[in-house]
C-alpha cells in the first residue's frame, strides 16, 4: 500500500512539474512583485509560480511532522481528560 501512495505522489508531483514547466514557457513576460512598500525586479511569471511552487511543497514538508505532532499530544491529552471525568459510579 506504501508504495502505491509513494506511486500517485511521484505522479502528481511530475504533473504539477510539467505544469509549471509549461507555464513558465508560455509566460515569459517579466512581471515585478510589490508588498506593501517593497517592490522586486522584473523576473518572468513561470519564474515566481516555480518559486511559490517550490516554497509550498518544502514549507508542507516540514510543517506536516509537527501537525502529526500536535495532533497525538492532543489524543493523549483528551484520553487523560476522560478518564478524569469519567468515573465509575457503581464503585462508590
Amino acid at each position: 500500500m506504501k508504495t502505491l501512495s509513494k506511486l500517485v505522489i511521484s505522479i502528481v508531483l511530475a504533473c504539477w512539474v510539467v505544469a509549471i514547466a509549461i507555464l513558465s514557457v508560455q509566460n515569459a513576460t517579466p512581471v515585478s512583485l510589490k508588498f506593501l512598500t517593497f517592490e522586486s525586479i522584473q523576473i518572468p511569471v513561470g519564474l515566481v509560480l516555480a518559486f511559490c511552487a517550490g516554497v509550498g511543497i518544502i514549507g508542507m514538508a516540514l510543517l506536516q511532522p509537527l501537525w502529526g505532532l500536535a495532533g497525538s499530544l492532543q489524543t493523549r491529552d483528551r484520553s487523560e481528560d476522560d478518564r478524569e471525568f469519567f468515573v465509575d459510579d457503581e464503585n462508590f
